[in-house]
């Protein structure tokens, strides 16, 4: 599971805009309830002088972000990145075009509210719960009409829109963990952020009315402002397509990485006296010993703690034995001995692009909205064509593609729920081991009640290709 998503927890509009009569302004005004966001600058409407903004607050529950932390859920800091998403509203009125938003982060608490007039800014808080303009809570005024926020650069983000009708996506990992670092910790404490137009497009002389986005209260699951955390869980375990070293390959290309999983009682656990150390694996001939295998770049191997229970090591083997023994140990205790077959690596005759046959072996039709299922691929050349003898005495080969990506699709519309992630996070990206490819998905990021799609895409050749199959099951409660 490489995909988390904290949906806010807190959002509201302020604004100075005028009401309709173009005198009283909307300042005391909260839209806390309302199930849109909405920024814009309003240039000479009540004169030629005339100024009106609005701004976004929004703020999410990073103690959650933290809990998940501290329960393994979510990487430690630098191994995951946080990506602040909202999206577009289409509406009727005027969509402004080539502006610039910032993202900063709030220096007070402030309140959501329940307002919702968002056309006349008639649901006025009186100084009682709510932020507005010149409110940040019941009887509490920000430092500056419009909100408090701070400036320090590395805390301080922007988006670009083109069209006007793009959604909303920025890497604010720096921010997040600011956040779940808090005071004590040298970091800041959250109350979320700002989302406003650039300081010379609101006040400059063009209106740029007006940019929506979806609020927390919103209908559409899908739409609501969340914090998405991403990060990289692939593993790459080589012992289902481990390759003898070659003169062909580079050093880096020669190295191949095995795991292993200790479990105790059907959860994970560290080894005794390894703990998160260092762990050293010879190779042998036979599981009892045998003729000792030489590795590079050392020998014995010296491997390592990957997470809680996992360990892994990565090293080049160069040997005519059919099957190799690998020995897991620590001083004089040896913890585990596994085997693989090493393949020979041979350049090809043939220029071919390689075509491959998917299914998910363990798919359900169903799953409940809490679930967290791992699910396990079987991948086939497609044009794979046994003789009578090879299909008596030989099982299905599976292949190990090494770069594989999954995306989720609700079917009732096509929506993209989970895109590929192929970027530089490449946060989709399929694990394998011997049996083949997997990963892990979490239910909790997909709406009940709807039919669902797992399709796929490997990166053979260069090249993105995605697959023809699609995995359908839907979610309840």
């Amino acid at each position: 599971m490489s995909i988390k998503r904290y949906v806010a927890d807190k959002d509201n509009v302020i604004t100075n805009a005028f009401q309709s009569n173009l005198t009283t302004r909307g300042t005391g005004s909260n839209m806390g309830l309302a199930d849109s966001l909405e920024t814009f600058a309003i240039h000479a409407q009540a004169n030629s002088s005339s100024n009106e903004q609005a701004r976004t607050l929004v703020q999410f529950p990073v103690s959650s972000i933290s809990t998940d932390r501290t329960a393994g859920k979510i990487p430690a800091s630098g191994s995951v990145n946080f990506v602040l998403r909202m999206f577009n509203v289409e509406h009727t009125d005027t969509v402004p075009k080539d502006f610039t938003l910032t993202i900063s982060p709030i220096s007070q608490s402030w309140e959501e509210g329940y307002g919702l007039d968002m056309d006349n800014y008639t649901d006025l808080t009186y100084n009682g719960t709510g932020s507005n303009w010149m409110n940040a809570k019941a009887s509490t005024t920000w430092t500056t009409p419009g909100g408090d926020y701070l400036t320090t650069p590395s805390l301080v983000y922007t988006a670009s829109f083109d069209t006007g009708i793009e959604d909303l996506e920025v890497d604010i990992t720096n921010l997040v963990e600011q956040w779940i670092t808090g005071t004590a910790g040298g970091g800041i404490e959250n109350y979320g952020v700002g989302v406003q137009l650039t300081s010379s497009q609101a006040s400059g002389s063009r209106s740029y009315y007006t940019k929506k986005f979806s609020a927390r209260s919103s209908e559409y699951f899908f739409k609501r402002p969340i914090i998405e955390a991403r990060w990289d869980d692939t593993r790459r375990d080589n012992r289902g397509n481990f390759f003898i070293s070659s003169s062909a390959l580079s050093a880096a290309n020669n190295l191949n990485t095995l795991f292993i999983y200790n479990f105790y009682r059907g959860q994970l656990t560290n080894l005794a006296d390894v703990g998160t150390g260092s762990i050293y694996v010879s190779l042998h001939t036979s599981a009892s010993g045998g003729t000792q295998l030489t590795a590079t770049p050392n020998n014995p191997v010296t491997g390592g703690w990957v997470e809680t229970g996992v360990y892994s090591a990565s090293f080049a083997l160069n040997t005519s034995a059919s099957t190799v023994f690998d020995r897991w140990f620590s001083g004089s205790t040896y913890y585990h001995t596994g085997s693989f077959t090493p393949t020979s690596f041979d350049s090809s005759n043939i220029n071919s692009i390689e075509r491959y046959v998917t299914t998910i072996t363990n798919l359900e039709n169903e799953y409940y909205n809490n679930d967290i299922t791992r699910l396990r691929l079987f991948t086939r050349l497609k044009d794979w064509s046994p003789t009578i003898y090879t299909v008596a005495s030989t099982e299905i080969q599976n292949s190990f593609i090494e770069d594989a990506f999954y995306k989720v699709v609700r079917e009732v519309d096509s929506y993209d729920v989970v895109e590929y992630g192929t970027g530089s996070l490449n946060h989709t990206r399929l694990s394998y081991d011997t049996t083949g490819s997997y990963f892990d998905l979490d239910m909790s990021l997909l709406e009940p009640g709807y039919s669902y799609a797992i399709k796929f895409v490997y990166y053979i050749n260069g090249a993105y290709e995605e697959q023809r199959e699609s995995f359908r099951f839907r979610v309840k409660e």
